[in-house]
């Protein structure tokens, strides 16, 4: 599919359209990212202010994916901007790798939140099956346009819907036996950390961790990522 007829694909069928068009080399990331904008294959579009795509380099040599857009992605418009943005950063530069050559994304692109009670700010719900499931093609096809050396699943729901067979914790930190990359490595998705309570700074010891291992293999792989 050419990129002109992408963007006038009906709203319903943007995601299956793009991952057609990233597959059969007619597409760029920034064309891909307009038609995820109108995107209406679930209803979660309708609450959110606006469609949260992945950012960074396109090729690259790594790429990270999430969970969805929390409520400071929602607003600003980009991927791990807010408090786990804020994680994920330093783990990277603490494991050795920039962020800034890598690109970083979510299976779901809309936020799914419901009221805080007493509070202004929105608090987050985990998509569903559905949900992320109308979404995955838009991963999907970020995935063939980055060509990424090294991905990392961050969380259960990156990992469910990529990986199904493997479980975060029991596998996290060593290479998955997935197609999408080189080297599939899962570990938790940041926010668990900031949940983590007494136990956060062993939590995120655990993650800079998992992050080692991606850098030593992008080390051994190539030119340094960091």
């Amino acid at each position: 599919m050419r990129s002109a007829s992408l963007a006038a694909a009906p709203p319903k069928d943007r995601p299956a359209a793009a991952l057609a068009a990233a597959r059969s080399g007619t597409v760029e990331l920034d064309e891909v990212r307009a038609a995820a904008a109108g995107c209406r294959a679930c209803d979660l579009w309708a609450r959110a202010t606006q469609t949260v795509f992945g950012k960074g380099p396109v090729p690259t040599r790594l790429m990270l994916v999430g969970e969805q857009p929390g409520d400071h992605e929602d607003v600003e418009g980009e991927p791990f901007v807010g408090p786990a943005g804020g994680v994920l950063a330093r783990g990277l530069e603490e494991a050795g790798i920039d962020r800034e050559r890598a690109f970083v994304t979510n299976v779901v692109k809309h936020f799914k939140w419901r009221p805080n009670p007493g509070g202004r700010r929105r608090l987050h719900e985990k998509p569903n099956k559905v949900e992320v499931g109308a979404c995955l093609p838009w991963v999907e096809a970020e995935l063939e346009l980055v060509r990424p050396e090294a991905l990392v699943l961050l969380g259960a729901t990156a990992l469910s819907a990529l990986g199904p067979a493997f479980s975060v914790m029991r596998d996290r930190g060593k290479p998955l036996d997935l197609e999408y990359a080189p080297l599939v490595l899962t570990t938790v998705h940041p926010s668990s950390i900031l949940r983590a309570g007494a136990g956060r700074h062993a939590a995120y010891r655990a993650f800079v961790r998992d992050l080692r291992v991606v850098a030593r293999w992008l080390d051994r792989a190539g030119a340094s990522p960091a």
